[in-house]
Order: structure tokens, then sequence, then C-alpha cells
């Protein structure tokens, strides 16, 4: 990835990513963009809970709009959200500016919507990958509505991003209509809620729901992993994600599982923004010096050990600082670091002797 080039001094960042191939209490705020009932169009409002969203929005007159949205946000785990009336028309050029809106908010870590329509996924897409290459890491989680397992599978492959998680089916609140948007809601809720970027939801309770529109079964759960759909599932009552995953199934049309697993783009959301914040903090006004450089060295050191023994990365390589041979006043910066896997399967094989 080609690094976004400024005047202004700072710290900057880019990332790539490879497969290895081988045997063997919330933190985050969460910025919505939903019809309301109330509310200045267009002004971001932060929220701390649900009482303060009835308060600035009201209630929904329907069953997925953004008092619904705030309910299971903060029945979830959520601590702060960044919330912005979008128009009532709920066009995409109404949605695109509650995401722009939301993109001048520099904490929100997670983006969802009450809009079930492909345009506005594409719209609300670019939206939170601009954010990110400007230093302002971000995830977006949307739901579809009514839509088959083949239909989600596509629309997945359309919204192809590391940044974008797709789930279904829809789920329900009460006696009310199935709607995607509320899965959308309550797993990004799971998703903030935690602090451990590493650690995997992969059947974390979703508390708001009542039910599921269908019941996937294993070829179905099958394909829409692979498709790039993270599966929700109904057990004894407990609603949870079967294994979560992003959009992201291609790169330039070859299939790349690269991205696949939700928690590596969330642990690349915890490293380097910990990294660039800590250089930041302390090289604000420093000479590009030889020892000045040993000392970023030193402290990028500091931070990955920190993730190292947080079970974040499995392991990191060299970290090489150096003076840029077309700019003298850039320091150049280059690490590499292995994310830890979640444990998705444990397979058993029983020796018997009868």
């Amino acid at each position: 990835m080609n690094m976004i080039k400024h005047e202004r001094p700072g710290v900057y960042s880019s990332y790539d990513a490879s497969s290895v191939v081988s045997a063997g209490g919330g933190t985050k705020t969460v910025g919505v963009a939903a019809r309301a009932a109330t509310g200045d169009e267009g002004a971001v409002v932060t929220l701390t809970g649900y009482s303060e969203g009835i308060r600035a929005f009201g209630e929904d007159t329907g069953t997925a709009g953004m008092s619904a949205i705030l309910r299971l946000l903060f029945l979830n785990g959520v601590s702060k959200v960044a919330a912005v009336r979008v128009a009532d028309g709920g066009t995409v050029s109404d949605y695109a500016a509650g995401f722009e809106a939301l993109g001048g908010v520099e904490d929100v870590r997670i983006v969802v919507c009450d809009s079930t329509d492909a345009a506005v996924h594409q719209a609300l897409r670019t939206g939170v990958e601009t954010s990110s290459a400007g230093r302002r890491e971000r995830i977006a989680v949307v739901g579809a509505s009514g839509a088959t397992a083949a239909e989600l599978t596509t629309h997945a492959a359309e919204l192809n991003s590391e940044r974008v998680v797709l789930t279904g089916p829809d789920g329900m609140i009460g006696e009310g209509a199935p709607s995607g948007v509320l899965c959308a809601a309550a797993m990004a809720g799971a998703m903030a809620g935690g602090s451990d970027p590493a650690a995997p939801l992969n059947g974390a309770a979703l508390h708001g729901l009542s039910g599921l529109s269908t019941a996937y079964g294993d070829n179905d759960i099958d394909a829409l992993v692979r498709g790039g759909v993270t599966p929700l599932e109904s057990v004894a009552g407990v609603i949870s994600p079967v294994r979560c995953v992003t959009t992201r199934t291609t790169t330039d049309g070859a299939a790349d599982a690269t991205w696949r697993e939700l928690s590596t783009i969330r642990i690349v959301d915890d490293v380097i923004p910990a990294v660039r914040s800590s250089l930041r903090s302390k090289f604000s006004r420093t000479k590009n010096t030889a020892q000045n450089r040993g000392a970023i060295r030193s402290q990028v050191i500091v931070e990955l050990e920190k993730k190292l023994a947080a079970e974040i990365i499995d392991s990191y390589g060299e970290v090489r600082v150096s003076v840029s041979a077309d700019e003298p006043t850039v320091c150049l910066v280059e690490f590499g670091f292995a994310v830890a896997h979640g444990l998705n399967q444990i397979y058993l094989t029983a020796h018997i002797t009868v």
C-alpha cells in the first residue's frame, strides 16, 4: 500500500499483509448514521446512554431506526456513540453526508447505519476507507434485508473490503419486522464492547435480539463464511455470530483469505495507531539524528513488546529506522509483525483399543 504524503509534520503509516501458508467494557466509540424522529439533520451528537439518545432523537416509528440501533449498541457494551440524523428522504447522498460528518470525528472506530441499500453500503465503505487512510481507522458493519444466503454472498463480493462486515440473516426485536440492520447494530456493539482485538467474537452473545428470520444449515454457513458474510445463529435462545469475517475475499480478482478473519484488521487497527500515537507524543519536536532515530527504534520495540505480552501479536521482526533518501526531514520506520489468530476449531483423533 502506498503511503499518502502530506506536508504537515506528524507520524504517518501504511501497512500490507500476506497469508502465511504452512502446516499446522467497551473502549471504542461507534458512529451511527440513521433516520430519526427528531433532531437536527447532519449534526453529530455524542451520547453515553440510551436515554440521552431518546432525548436527542426521539423513538422510531418503525423497527430499525436510530433508537433501535442505539438500544442494541448500549445493550451490547458500547460506552459512547457519535450519532448523526440522516435526512428523512434517505437517499444515497443523504447517507453520504452523514458518513462525511462522522468522518470528522476522530475517535470513532466502528460505523453502522439504518439502511440495507447496497448503494448506501458502497458509500459507507468509501467513507470508512477514506477515514482509515487519513489515520482514523474504522470498520463498518452492515446488514441486508430479506436476502438469501446466495444474495448475501453476492452483496459481500460487491463490497469486498477488509473494513466492511456484512451480517446475516435478519434479526428481530419482539414482534417487530425482521431487519438486517438489527443484527448489524448488535454485532457492532459486541465489537466495540471488547477490549482485546485478538479475541474472536465467535459465539459471543448478542443482546437485545429476540430471534432470527432464518436458521442456516452447515452448508449455508460454509458458503457464507467463504463468501465474506458473518452468519448468526440462535442456540437455546442465545443469538451469536458463528464466525466473524470481513467481506474481503479477493484481491485483483483472485481469491485471497488474508483479510478474511475479522480479528486481523482489528489487530492492525490496534497495533499501528498505538505505535503512531506513542511516537507522536514523544517525538513531536525532535531532530532527525542517529541518536534520536535509535530512540525511535527503541520506542517502537517497547510498543510491540506490549502487544506481544498481551497476546495481540504472535511475534515481530526487525525494526529498521533510517533517513529518507529523498527528504532529510523524514524518518522511515519499518517493522513487521504476525497477528495472533483466534482458535476456531479443535480436531480430535481418538485411537481406540478393543
